[in-house]
């Protein structure tokens, strides 16, 4: 739609332009002002794609009009047009100085205005479609860039090689983070248009789009980074998570991040967000998760305790006596104000979790573990049940002190399953399943083990045998991406020039050097 001003103090000429204009069939808005003083006043508020003015009027000429009209930036795109039954040397001269696109001499020739309007609309689209490739190029830098930032790349190192695309300010601005994860590759199908079809229509109704920058992650996760610190965060995910629901009929998770005041707390952030993702494991029914959250925000804080108790077995066999006591706090807490269970049920589960801990710990033998067991239940209160366990907790550490973690086999297991077959549908679920572990405890021990979220591993797997299959075959690109576990190759084109920062086309083209050093 092309927003049109037409300037003439006569009526007549003003509706003979107006209907030329009509008689074209274009996709057009006309408005119309009777000198450049009217006009001037018209622009203050409006934006116009074409300007089409006399000259002599009555207040303000039109040369004096498209003079003011280039003193305003709004005006920058705007095309001059000039209709005039004055062929004076002087005023043409000026008109060309002002970069007006044509000057048209009074009667007005239909035949010279068709062509002549023609001509001006192919400027302006050729401009806009040279301003939107500019545009969309440098938002991919930016984003390539951010990406890098989210992923641990140092923040000063990322902003000198991005080259003034990405400045210190640009990535300062954030004040908070919140992540949205799903259990399928939600974001492989939909999340090229997430943000226009929700993001950048519907959460207006929390703030202006600006206000927050939306970044994917994997087929499974995405975050929003957060500007305006007066956005109230659990709000706003709510209605996000809410529109999600309606618009695709999937259910996401989310966890935000407590604030940040500067891009170095990005990946600490980003550490705590993945830490909270962790609880839905716990609390499969809730659907959000933040730093200090109470027990009545949450629709069920119950924590499940044959979950927990499965999840404590498996640290004792993973040796991982951290996330044992932690899981044991977890455990603990359940019980620690709780008056609806007997003090020999409580007993009971406790009784047995020592068994579990004295069964990995070669030598003790049963008798002190009866020992144990007897203490406890001969226990006046419940501190002193949980100081019995912690105890046997410790000593575990000094059992396992030196010995390698059997963890690290689960996890080259899992390494090597997806180098071997990333192309097809993953997930952590499928995963966990093939070590027999959790898959909230196969993410935390990946990490341990790696430093590396294990979804962005699958997707650097997947990244760089892509860029192998566009150096070393003649693939097409479609057929790249189903290769490598993309069955959406939009999302795959968008996911290759996030990570590399350029397209796989641009990329097959220029060869490797056109890759910044990651």
């Amino acid at each position: 739609m092309y927003q049109i001003l037409v300037v003439d103090d006569e009526r007549i000429e003003r509706n003979g332009i107006k209907m030329l204009l009509r008689h074209m069939q274009l996709p057009c808005e006309i408005a119309e002002a009777a000198n450049g003083r009217d006009a001037l006043e018209y622009l203050k508020e409006h934006t116009a794609d074409i300007l089409l003015t006399d000259v002599k009027m009555p207040f303000m000429d039109g040369i004096q009009l498209i003079e003011e009209c280039k003193k305003d930036d709004r005006n920058e795109d705007m095309k001059c047009v000039i209709f005039s039954g004055c062929s004076e040397f002087d005023y043409a001269r000026k008109a060309v100085r002002l970069g007006v696109s044509d000057y048209i001499l009074k009667p007005v020739d239909p035949s010279e205005f068709k062509e002549t309007i023609t001509r001006v609309i192919q400027e302006l689209e050729a401009e806009r479609a040279e301003k939107n490739m500019k545009k969309k190029s440098m938002q991919q830098m930016r984003e390539h860039a951010l990406y890098q930032i989210v992923n641990g790349v140092n923040v000063a190192e990322v902003l000198e090689k991005s080259g003034g695309v990405l400045t210190k300010s640009d990535v300062d601005c954030f004040c908070r983070i919140l992540m949205l994860e799903t259990d399928d590759d939600f974001f492989g199908k939909n999340g090229v248009d997430l943000q226009e079809r929700i993001l950048a229509k519907k959460i207006k109704e929390v703030c202006a789009s600006e206000a927050f920058l939306y970044l994917n992650l994997t087929p499974q996760q995405s975050i929003i980074l957060l500007k305006d610190r007066s956005i109230d965060p659990i709000e706003f995910a709510n209605k996000l998570l809410d529109q999600i629901k309606e618009e695709y009929e999937n259910s996401c998770t989310a966890s935000i991040s407590s604030e940040i005041s500067c891009a170095e707390q990005i990946i600490c952030a980003m550490d705590e967000l993945e830490e909270l993702m962790e609880n839905k494991f716990y609390h499969p029914n809730v659907r959000l998760f933040y730093s200090g959250m109470k027990s009545s925000d949450c629709e069920i804080i119950k924590i499940d305790d044959d979950t927990l108790i499965k999840q404590m077995k498996q640290d004792i066999r993973m040796k991982d006596v951290q996330s044992l006591r932690d899981h044991f706090e977890r455990f603990s807490q359940r019980y620690r104000s709780q008056t609806a269970f007997s003090q020999m049920y409580i007993k009971f589960l406790f009784a047995n979790l020592l068994k579990d801990i004295y069964d990995a710990v070669p030598g003790e033998g049963e008798k002190q573990l009866n020992t144990k067991i007897d203490q406890l239940y001969r226990s006046f209160d419940f501190v002193q049940v949980t100081d019995i366990v912690s105890d046997s907790i410790n000593l575990l550490e000094k059992t396992f002190s030196g010995r390698v973690q059997t963890g690290h086999r689960e996890v080259e297991a899992v390494k090597r399953y997806i180098a071997a077959h990333y192309g097809d549908e993953m997930s952590v679920e499928r995963l966990s399943e093939l070590v027999y572990m959790a898959p909230s405890y196969l993410s935390s021990v990946f990490k341990k083990e790696t430093g590396q979220n294990l979804n962005r591993f699958i997707k650097s797997v997947r990244m760089e045998k892509a860029k192998d299959l566009l150096e070393q075959t003649m693939m097409k690109i479609v057929d790249i991406s189903t290769a490598c576990g993309y069955p959406n190759v939009s999302y795959f084109c968008s996911s290759f020039r996030e990570y590399y920062g350029i397209s796989p086309q641009k990329f097959r083209e220029s060869g490797d050097e056109m890759i910044e050093e990651k």
